[in-house]
């Protein structure tokens, strides 16, 4: 008998959710996955909703299904689940006996090693969230403390003085972030990745989001990580 499967999908907006961008891609994951194992999927669960949010109804169905038909929850990245690590946990103790599974962490063993594990992920994307954010707050710090008034009440949106500092504004977000982004990338280097496009591949099921926040990554996005390194250099 053919192991069953109950998928669980979430993009973050509702523009997501009607262009499918960002659902394709964790469902042709998801089906790569349960075919590699001989397995079915008996039925999926789709959320539209940020990552920060805990109470997801859709989730819940699919925590319901997965227990009332001794299924496994299988979910496409760690991060479209949750980056908290205390949110997981409870996610992890509410699923049947049959367990969970990610597509990007198909290595990991059923049972409480498992569960520890995933735990142990979890807690380290949250810290790795929490200091992208930390640095890009030190950035707009730096950003002001050099004159530039972010927010500047006086500037009225749309003339070229307040298009100018939201410009300068948006590049230090953006060198804040590349510069969390350049160990993963030097990271897939080392590991063998030598085109753009392989360098995307390894970000994304590192689960690296992008500096705009997005999970898919393209290679010219990687491209212009890879330009912030010669510019500082």
């Amino acid at each position: 008998m053919s192991a069953s499967f109950v998928a669980y999908f979430r993009v973050s907006t509702e523009r997501q959710g009607r262009s499918g961008l960002g659902l394709e891609a964790q469902r042709e994951s998801v089906a790569r996955q349960v075919a590699s194992l001989g397995g079915q999927v008996v039925a999926e669960f789709t959320e539209i909703e940020s990552g920060k949010r805990n109470d997801r109804p859709e989730l819940a169905k699919a925590l319901a299904a997965a227990r009332s038909r001794g299924a496994v929850l299988i979910i496409a990245k760690l991060d479209r689940l949750a980056r908290n690590a205390r949110f997981l946990l409870s996610v992890v103790e509410g699923v049947g006996e049959a367990g969970l599974m990610f597509c990007d962490l198909p290595q990991l063993p059923a049972g409480p090693v498992g569960k520890f594990m995933v735990t142990m992920l979890a807690a380290v994307a949250e810290l790795e969230a929490g200091m992208i954010s930390q640095r890009t707050k030190a950035a707009l710090e730096a950003v002001k403390a050099r004159g530039v008034k972010l927010g500047n009440p006086n500037l009225r949106p749309g003339t070229p003085q307040a298009a100018k500092r939201a410009a300068k504004a948006r590049t230090a977000q953006a060198k804040a972030k590349a510069a969390d982004v350049l160990p993963y990338v030097k990271a897939a280097r080392k590991a063998g990745a030598s085109s753009l496009s392989q360098i995307a591949q390894a970000l994304e099921a590192r689960g690296i989001r992008t500096p705009r926040g997005g999970t898919s990554w393209a290679p010219a996005q990687v491209a212009r990580i890879l330009a912030t390194e010669r510019t500082a250099a």
